[in-house]
């Protein structure tokens, strides 16, 4: 089981990377990131190897038995599905850094329809799996209290770029569409 968890791991991580390489903003690309990506990075490198060793290190499990890591490597599948679908859904105008490209629009159809940054939920929804499957609260609340934190910096200045780059047309979406969980926030 251990073996299928750290293939899960490293599929997950594997492909962070991948999206990190590959889609970033070209040189003519307007790009106030202000570091979120960075602090992103960070943010999550040290809250996953603080979470591992927490969760070795000390016993407080979410419940006592074996389904729960199997439930959160679930959501880790789940978050790196729904993150696939979310760039192939935006396209082009999907980058890592925060930046906006030559003809951006609002995207307002698929998941865009009903959150307004579905490739940051279901990264979140990973690493929600991802504390999930070490069964214990304390790994958990580490890695998904500070890397939510920082998922949420990254949203403010982007909503801050597209207000300003895509004006009324964003401001209207902002009103009828949540940030991250459908209905609720």
């Amino acid at each position: 089981m251990e073996l299928f968890f750290n293939i899960v791991y490293f599929c997950w991580f594997a492909s962070e990377i991948i999206l990190n390489r590959v889609l970033r903003a070209g040189q003519n690309d307007k790009k106030p990131d202000k570091h979120s990506l960075t602090y992103i990075w960070i943010t999550a490198m040290v809250c996953v190897i603080a979470a591992v060793n927490i969760s070795k290190r000390t016993y407080f499990p979410i419940i006592k038995s074996p389904v729960i890591g199997l439930a959160g490597i679930g959501l880790i599948i789940t978050g790196m599905v729904l993150r696939l679908i979310a760039v192939i859904s935006l396209g082009r105008f999907f980058t890592v850094n925060v930046a906006i490209r030559e003809g951006h629009t609002v995207k307002r159809d698929g998941m865009y329809k009903y959150v307004r940054h579905p490739s940051y939920s279901a990264s979140l929804l990973s690493f929600l799996g991802f504390g999930i499957s070490m069964n214990n609260w304390v790994a958990l609340l580490v890695v998904f209290v500070p890397v939510t934190i920082a998922f949420l910096y990254r949203i403010h200045v982007e909503e801050t770029m597209l207000a300003e780059a895509l004006g009324v047309d964003y401001l209207e979406y902002k009103k009828h569409t949540k940030r991250l969980i459908p209905g609720i926030y």
